[in-house]
């Protein structure tokens, strides 16, 4: 077995890879690679393990985001919820890992974060701050209904009573919109509109834009991700009134229904939330149980672990000043920002 460093030329054999490894995720496909170049100018470092007679036996993708502000990581994946080794066994598991280890030493970063669905049980620093909040669905649409939970479904059945439609969206400019409103809102840079150009020219069939609209007018949007059996609902906003109309619960709904009756979805898969954070009540209020991330840690020349996240006392200035300046601005600045908010 070796390791090497996957090039573009490796984009085929990388995601034939993917396509054959159940545990592989659609944040596992090398388009990712791509996406974080050409919309962050940031390296990618993708690591392939190959058997004696050339055979991909194991990849583990890394991006090296580098900060004066935000310090110098190697992970896997930034902007990404995770995308750890996968392997055919676990002795090609564990080289990978060592391998990013290595590199993280070379490159002499200020750590290597490996961003995991399960533990690695591995003797590493771990956060314990995210999860994933994921439920199988069925194909009957009242069988869905049931099973949100009773006060959260007459939230939908609200939304449903007043006139809300959706429709499917070709271009970016609604979701664009409201997505970094909302943003803004939160006081949280957006990414920028290339970002998602990018993820939509490298994932025709896989990405999907769902607009609701009240009256004709669009209320709320969202850009979900599909991926074997599941629906990935990932970037979403609305406008001022959308919490008033219900429409981020009737966006959801939508898209559940749209998602089992179009494509066959059988797993709805709302995503990563932050601990004690609005989306991660408002998931749980679905019904959705949390099974934790593990983010593990390996540091290089940093003395503890990052923390570049809005939870982060030190942050919250920046997060107030962020939410005066005027839309445009942030707009403009955003994106010199963001690249780095991994």
């Amino acid at each position: 077995m070796r390791i090497v460093s996957a090039e573009d030329s490796d984009f085929e054999r990388w995601n034939a890879f993917v396509a054959e490894r159940p545990e592989a995720t659609f944040f596992h496909r090398y388009e990712w690679a791509n996406i974080v170049r050409g919309a962050f100018g940031h390296h990618a470092h993708y690591l392939l393990a190959e058997g004696g007679d050339g055979r991909v036996t194991g990849i583990l993708p890394l991006v090296r985001i580098k900060s004066r502000l935000f310090g110098d990581t190697l992970s896997s994946m930034p902007f990404l919820p995770y995308a750890g080794a996968v392997a055919e066994d676990e002795a090609t598991r564990h080289a990978l890992e060592d391998a990013a280890v290595t590199l993280a030493e070379e490159l002499q970063v200020g750590s290597l974060e490996l961003r995991l669905r399960a533990p690695s049980g591995r003797d590493r620093l771990t956060k314990d701050l995210y999860v994933n909040f994921e439920k199988a669905v069925s194909a009957d649409r009242e069988e869905n209904l049931k099973a949100i939970p009773r006060k959260q479904r007459a939230m939908v059945r609200k939304a449903i009573k007043a006139g809300l439609a959706y429709r499917i969206d070709e271009d970016l400019d609604d979701f664009f919109e409201m997505y970094s409103r909302s943003l803004h809102a939160l006081g949280t840079p957006a990414f920028p509109r290339r970002y998602f150009q990018l993820i939509r020219e490298a994932f025709p069939e896989e990405s999907e834009i769902l607009t609701v609209t009240h009256e004709g007018q669009p209320v709320a949007s969202v850009l979900s991700y599909y991926f074997r059996d599941r629906v990935m609902p990932y970037y979403g906003g609305g406008v001022r009134q959308a919490r008033a109309l219900k429409a981020n619960d009737f966006m959801y709904w939508s898209l559940m229904c749209h998602a089992v009756e179009t494509r066959g979805v059988r797993v709805f898969d709302y995503g990563r939330s932050k601990r004690g954070t609005g989306s991660y009540s408002f998931k749980k209020n679905w019904g959705f149980e949390p099974a934790p991330l593990h983010y593990e840690y390996h540091l290089v020349r940093d003395r503890a672990m990052p923390d570049v996240n809005p939870a982060n006392p030190k942050y919250r200035l920046f997060i107030k000043l962020w939410q005066r300046l005027p839309y445009p601005v942030t707009l403009a600045l955003g994106p010199h920002l963001v690249k780095y908010l991994g």
